[in-house]
């Protein structure tokens, strides 16, 4: 596992799972303004990531969750969002809470269930609800 990745890597990994492909320096940013970031090495080359975005206090966003289909379910994404939970929970003070967020890809949500997750809509929440803006 590495900290850090190269644009064309990102974009690698998001054109495997059909996700559009960013502009070099929206990819950068991404990466470089992540409060944290892991992927997954093998051979050298570069299978999966995770990051997470956030404002170091509050609220914590779980994205890119991705792993190339051909690596897919062999427990690296599993290990990943560990990661990414752990690494929320050791900036966390005692008695604080933070609400971490992520938007699960059509039918994952078993995947994301099992580290406490729940599914929106609910009892106590509406729908997540997503934007994209163009320019």
């Amino acid at each position: 596992f590495v900290h850090t990745i190269e644009e064309e890597e990102y974009n690698f990994l998001r054109k495997s799972v059909g996700w559009p492909v960013l502009s070099a320096r929206q990819a950068l940013l991404s990466i470089n303004n992540s409060s944290y970031f892991v992927a997954c090495r093998h051979d050298s080359k570069t299978i999966g990531m995770t990051r997470v975005a956030g404002d170091g206090g509050y609220i914590a966003y779980i994205a890119d969750v991705i792993v190339i289909p051909e690596y897919q379910g062999l427990g690296i994404g599993k290990t990943m969002v560990g990661m990414a939970m752990q690494a929320i929970k050791d900036g966390m003070q005692e008695g604080e809470t933070v609400f971490v967020n992520l938007m699960a890809a059509k039918e994952k949500e078993p995947f994301y269930n099992k580290f406490g997750f729940v599914v929106r809509p609910n009892e106590a929440h509406g729908a997540g609800m997503t934007q994209y803006l163009k320019k």
